[in-house]
């Protein structure tokens, strides 16, 4: 059996300076979390969808990363969360935008793939769909936390004296998603995000924009993150389907062109893909990217800066 599962928890980080060797620890046993909880259902011969919906499922519920419980606050200090998924054979996709209560945004953009006419709902639209399906809610509080909210506090006062954005990545933007090749071949796609600190309410980014942020066909499956308006303008996950698909590059050279392609128009962040032999593509064009990688032989590779990525062996976990 050969699968192959690949995730990231958001282009953007901490400068390498301020990451305690705690904090670094505690994000590397995250992405952990979330390769097993893929690899588990790739290893029983589960399909792709479900491998991707349950390691985004995993970083949404900690609270470390930029989706679901640790979700960046808007403007006006609420929490509006944007999710897809995306199933690359059938080309069925489903998506939310700015909502918040729904617990795992990427069951809510899976429900709508899935139970409805639709492929994105937005809003209060979007909010009742997903009481009327059962999906499990939780109240603002949980979605609230100290980091974030010093974030957003930072953010305003820096706006306030007009002074230099000196903020590093990770305080800019942030995201969650995995992309999948199962044993049978098929691929699938899943994002989740927070949006930006401070982002103006009602904003949506390119993550539940397919082909921008979150993308899967047969060639290839694509989760992006980083400035989500600059990979909408420039299509960028279908950008790379296109280039393997029509100019028969190889998943690795169209995904690394295309990020160094939105770097040079001011479109910082990263993407993960997968083709449909299980290759893997990691490529960011800024100061790090939490990142991870697993095959059937249950050993989850993760990184976050421009170093190799670690091995850690988890099938017997």
């Amino acid at each position: 059996m050969k699968f192959t599962l690949a995730i990231h928890g958001g282009a953007g980080t901490r400068r390498r300076e301020a990451m305690s060797p705690e904090a670094e620890a505690g994000y590397r046993t995250g992405l952990q979390h979330a390769l097993m909880s893929g690899y588990r259902v790739l290893k029983e011969g589960g399909p792709a969808l479900e491998a991707v919906t349950k390691a985004v499922m995993a970083l949404e519920d900690d609270p470390q990363f930029n989706a679901g419980r640790g979700a960046v606050y808007t403007s006006a200090g609420t929490h509006e969360m944007d999710a897809a998924v995306m199933e690359g054979a059938s080309r069925k996709a489903g998506a939310v935008a700015g909502v918040m209560g729904p617990r795992n945004p990427v069951l809510a953009a899976r429900a709508v793939m899935e139970r409805s006419e639709n492929v994105l709902l937005i809003g209060e639209g979007a909010m009742q769909f997903c009481r009327e399906q059962g999906l499990a809610f939780k109240k603002a509080p949980y979605f609230a936390t100290t980091e974030r909210f010093e974030a957003l506090q930072a953010e305003l006062e820096r706006r306030r004296v007009k002074g230099m954005d000196m903020r590093d990545d990770a305080a800019k933007h942030g995201t969650v998603g995995a992309v999948a090749c199962d044993a049978g071949g098929n691929l699938a796609a899943a994002t989740s995000t927070g949006g930006m600190t401070g982002k103006t309410p009602g904003r949506v980014g390119d993550c539940p924009v397919f082909g921008a942020g979150t993308w899967a066909d047969e060639s290839c499956a694509i989760s992006a993150t980083g400035h989500g308006e600059v990979f909408i303008r420039y299509a960028a996950a279908h950008e790379i389907a296109s280039r393997m698909r029509l100019g028969k590059q190889s998943l690795a050279a169209a995904a690394e062109a295309v990020v160094a392609e939105l770097g040079a128009l001011g479109g910082s962040g990263g993407l993960i893909g997968v083709d449909a032999t299980g290759e893997v593509a990691l490529p960011f064009n800024c100061t790090g990217m939490y990142r991870g990688r697993i095959g059937a032989d249950g050993i989850a590779w993760t990184g976050i800066y421009r170093e190799p990525l670690k091995a850690k062996e988890l099938s017997a976990a």
